[in-house]
């Protein structure tokens, strides 16, 4: 399988733009606009968060189930679903960030119900989405690409807000309008760039079963032991993540009273990532994906450590350290949907049928538990902190809480999800050797079909014999 299309590539990275348009959008902003637009208290709006969060995560497992039983002729299996389900996700994206005035508990049912639809909105695109890569190429280089590329895509609209954006966010009772324009002229981009995805991309890899059952799903999760590593480990490490993603706003404008550093930081993160994805797919060919998310596992723990510590009035040392960080999230970010992608070639490996969309469902499962409760904690870490919406000057212990949030969650889940990686016992030159194996089994399926009706044409049978696809799974085992 030769290298992919450049244009395949921007498609494959325009996908994940518009997937953060949304996701982006509501990680960065969602529990500032609860507690400073809607008037939504912090341990109200996090305990929203981890509720509707968790519901997202078994979204993603009905989404990755319709996905395998589901099969277009001209589409595949993925892209009908970017298609079709684009428009209706960014749209509740609108509804999210456009809470009416209905009294406190109207606006918190509103809340509740455009946040849950939309996390159920965005399975049914993101599952397909991410489920793509694995489907376009089984080559580990072209893999890093794809990865290096939805993570450009992701960091341009992160950078967006945040260069120009998050600026803004000084008196919440002013930016409704802004809320509700912004996110109106994102749906139509949006769109867009999902088109886009869906007309440049192409799966080339051959799949044995179309539409797979509901047996033949989990049957490939049944022992797919990097599989359950990887979620574990990247379900801790987005709980770190997503704490630092949902409060680092906050830690930037109350404590070093420095909210222009946010785009800074934006305008950085846009030169670190180009940057990495130049080199990361030789960095992988060098040192393998598993030591390489070790090692940015360990960023995000250094810098997590320099975040807390650091004093308000050193605001230089505060911000290497959020830099270090964010350089550990970039990499891990590049290099999990690869490392994913791989998992799928060990089931198939193991049972002889190929499962992206449960596989990559199981995979968000994960991180979407890890989002809701990185999310929570940082809302939790607020309100323990006493953090008052509005106030000019948070109180000592409200500015703890905001540290607690941005320096010591990421710092303890980035050491726990490294402890995990560990043991992730699928490197590259395995995953390589998985590959080949794959491919000789199906040539001997390919040879023996033809043999078989070579031969009941000869004898003056009708039919052919194929080899059970779970056959050659006993190698895996």
């Amino acid at each position: 399988m030769g290298p992919l299309p450049k244009m395949s590539i921007f498609g494959y990275g325009a996908g994940d733009a518009a997937n953060n348009l949304a996701f982006t959008t509501a990680t960065m902003f969602l529990l500032l606009y609860y507690t400073d637009v809607a008037g939504i208290s912090a341990a109200a709006a996090g305990t929203l968060l981890l509720v509707v969060r968790i519901f997202d995560a078994f979204s993603d497992v009905l989404a990755g189930r319709f996905v395998d039983k589901t099969y277009h002729k001209k589409l595949g299996k993925f892209r009908p679903f970017i298609m079709f389900g684009s428009m209706p996700l960014l749209l509740l994206s609108v509804a999210t960030f456009s809470i009416p005035q209905i009294g406190q508990s109207g606006m918190l049912l509103w809340a509740y119900v455009s946040y849950a639809l939309l996390g159920l909105a965005y399975s049914f695109v993101n599952i397909p989405y991410g489920s793509l890569a694995g489907a376009m190429t089984q080559n580990s280089g072209e893999r890093a690409k794809l990865a290096s590329a939805r993570t450009i895509g992701a960091v341009a609209v992160g950078s967006f807000l945040g260069i120009f954006i998050a600026p803004l966010m000084k008196d919440g009772a002013t930016l409704q309008p802004l809320f509700t324009t912004m996110t109106i002229i994102f749906a139509v981009v949006g769109t867009a760039l999902y088109m886009f995805t869906v007309f440049t991309t192409k799966e080339r890899v051959v799949r044995e079963v179309a539409k797979v059952s509901i047996k033949q799903s989990f049957a490939t999760l049944k022992g797919n032991k990097p599989l359950l590593l990887l979620c574990i480990s990247s379900c801790l490490f987005l709980t770190g993540q997503l704490a630092v993603g949902t409060v680092q706003i906050y830690y930037f404008r109350d404590v070093l009273h420095s909210l222009e550093l946010y785009a800074v930081m934006s305008i950085i993160n846009i030169v670190l990532t180009f940057g990495m994805a130049a080199i990361l797919p030789r960095l992988v060919r060098a040192f393998g994906k598993k030591h390489i998310y070790l090692g940015a596992a360990v960023l995000m723990a250094i810098g997590g450590l320099v975040v807390f510590v650091a004093p308000a009035s050193t605001v230089w040392l505060a911000f290497t350290g959020v830099l270090i960080t964010q350089v550990g999230i970039l990499l891990v970010s590049m290099l999990v949907w690869a490392l994913e992608a791989d998992t799928v070639e060990y089931g198939e490996w193991k049972t002889g049928i190929r499962t992206e969309g449960i596989t990559y469902a199981l995979f968000s499962f994960t991180r979407k538990t890890g989002q809701a409760v990185g999310g929570a904690l940082a809302a939790f870490a607020l309100a323990w902190g006493g953090y008052t919406a509005g106030a000019t000057q948070q109180s000592d212990h409200a500015l703890l809480g905001i540290r607690a949030g941005a320096g010591v969650l990421p710092l303890v889940f980035a050491v726990l999800a490294m402890v995990v990686m560990v043991i992730y016992p699928l490197t590259d030159a395995k995953h390589k050797q998985i590959v080949h194996e794959i491919s000789e089994r199906r040539l001997i399926r390919i040879n023996t079909s033809r043999q078989n009706a070579v031969d009941g044409g000869s004898t003056g049978t009708t039919g052919t014999t194929d080899a059970d696809p779970t056959d050659g799974g006993s190698a895996g085992q």
